[in-house]
């Protein structure tokens, strides 16, 4: 008992960051959830009578997620600073819930059941900005509190541990979404000489008129399970110390760093918390900008746009079911080299992982764009492809989160987050929606490009970027003072 209270509990620390993590593995299901229901969704509303669903509109329908995800990662820093991060965590689950019941069930009160118009498009686009909006807060959120609960030694790693459950709820929904549809997913529509809808099979007719509900309505089980046991964990002691309660602040950093080293912690902390009203370029402007950037580059380095040609990759090697196939190897791939970030990232650092993996997509972009150019076939590309998405996986996938949930000050934290997470979520949107462009002019140009993106990327982060293993959250009040 005494060797626990002197060292700390690992179960204890161990058991809250697994309930926040939580938060990683809704921002994963979320997102995701819309990739098994557009189809049916689509077809739903095709079938109103008073107006002409049209593809803008199913764009908007498949994307309005996003718009949220860019307004929840915007307020996370008010929410972060006036709930504090626990509450702001239990806010994200509250939307999460009623976004799922919200889209499962959109003419709840005000509309009839089944049959679609424009107010009941309306209505379920806002209840999938509400998801939206927990998620761009989960987003933000779920990596300060991990970063602010963990001891120095092993917060990369916990913080990695946050991009594994986003990649892990991504995986569970398509295993719900199966389970829901089964073969169903693409539901194949028929119109006739009069314009009237109809469908191919009872089955499909399920898919249309029910299925997709499920699939959004799924989410509210994890969802309330979140908010459950975030009654059950404390809030950070950096924000306790921000807000005057030094003893709490005391309590928990005694359970997990053990009482020696709680009180230096605690008097650190309190150092740098002298003013908890700081503006946003106290420590000048260079840290914000590093921060935006790295999330811009997340985003830049083109890999929604290389695992949306993946399928075709698959295909095109002679894959059967290539979608299928693709879903299965890129999840294999994902989990794989995830796990090696999360193992590593303590050890080697930060700019290591960053710099090796910046490479290694470039590498992987410019051999699919080659592929492209030289109308290769086969197994190549589709190496290509894995290559490209492993070194994601093990270093801007969950490195970049790792950063910007360590790299900011305590007392300008909050709010720093908030606008690297926004952008993230802007420049997410805006590769996403341009890409179609680009590689219609020319793939080959398209992954050229993003593989240049990755050799900027490179040199950015072994320039700029400073390395923060081992360094406690105060070291960088200092560190960027000193640089300002």
């Amino acid at each position: 008992m005494n060797n626990t209270t002197n060292e700390g509990s690992k179960l204890y620390l161990y058991s809250i960051t697994s309930v926040a993590i939580l938060g990683g593995l809704l921002f994963g299901y979320d997102t995701a959830v819309i990739s098994g229901a557009e189809k049916g969704l689509e077809a739903f509303f095709l079938s109103a009578s008073d107006f002409q669903y049209n593809k803008v509109m199913h764009g908007i329908t498949s994307s309005s997620a996003l718009i949220g995800c860019v307004l929840g990662g915007a307020l996370s820093g008010i929410f972060a600073f006036r709930l504090g991060r626990r509450n702001s965590l239990r806010l994200a689950a509250v939307l999460f819930f009623l976004s799922a019941l919200g889209s499962y069930y959109p003419e709840v009160l005000f509309f009839e059941y089944g049959k679609p118009n424009m107010d009941l498009l309306i209505a379920f686009n806002l209840y999938r900005v509400l998801g939206g909006i927990g998620v761009g807060l989960a987003s933000a959120v779920c990596p300060m509190y991990i970063a602010e609960i963990a001891p120095s030694n092993i917060r990369g790693t916990l913080v990695s541990c946050n991009q594994f459950a986003i990649i892990f709820g991504m995986l569970v929904v398509y295993f719900v979404n199966y389970l829901i549809m089964g073969d169903h997913q693409n539901p194949i529509i028929l119109k006739d000489a009069a314009g009237v809808l109809s469908v191919s099979s009872e089955s499909d007719m399920w898919t249309v008129f029910e299925g997709w509900r499920y699939m959004f309505g799924s989410e509210a089980f994890p969802a309330a399970f979140f908010g459950l046991l975030l009654f059950f964990v404390p809030k950070t002691p950096r924000y306790l110390v921000l807000v005057q309660q030094d003893e709490k602040a005391y309590s928990i950093l005694e359970k997990i760093n053990g009482k020696a080293k709680a009180q230096e912690i605690l008097n650190d902390i309190k150092a740098t918390a002298h003013e908890k009203t700081e503006k946003l370029f106290t420590y000048g402007v260079a840290v914000i900008v590093i921060g935006i950037l790295l999330s811009v580059f997340q985003q830049a380095i083109g890999i929604n746009a290389v695992l949306y040609y993946a399928p075709r990759i698959f295909e095109n090697a002679g894959a059967e079911g290539g979608g299928m196939m693709q879903t299965v190897i890129m999840g294999i791939v994902n989990i794989i080299f995830t796990l090696v970030a999360i193992f590593t990232v303590d050890r080697f650092g930060r700019k290591p992982l960053l710099i090796i993996g910046s490479i290694g997509m470039a590498v992987g972009a410019f051999a699919v764009a080659m592929c492209d150019s030289m109308a290769i076939k086969g197994i190549f590309p589709v190496v290509s492809v894995i290559v490209y998405a492993a070194f994601f996986m093990m270093s801007w996938g969950p490195i970049c989160w790792v950063l910007i949930s360590e790299i900011f000050p305590n007392t300008i934290r909050g709010k720093a987050v908030a606008i690297a997470v926004a952008f993230q979520w802007i420049f997410n949107y805006i590769i996403s929606s341009t890409f179609p462009a680009l590689y219609d002019f020319s793939p080959m140009f398209a992954y050229s490009l993003y593989g240049i993106i990755c050799v900027a990327a490179a040199i950015f982060v072994w320039r700029w970027v400073p390395e923060t293993k081992g360094k406690t959250l105060e070291d960088m009040s200092k560190l960027w003072k000193k640089n300002k």
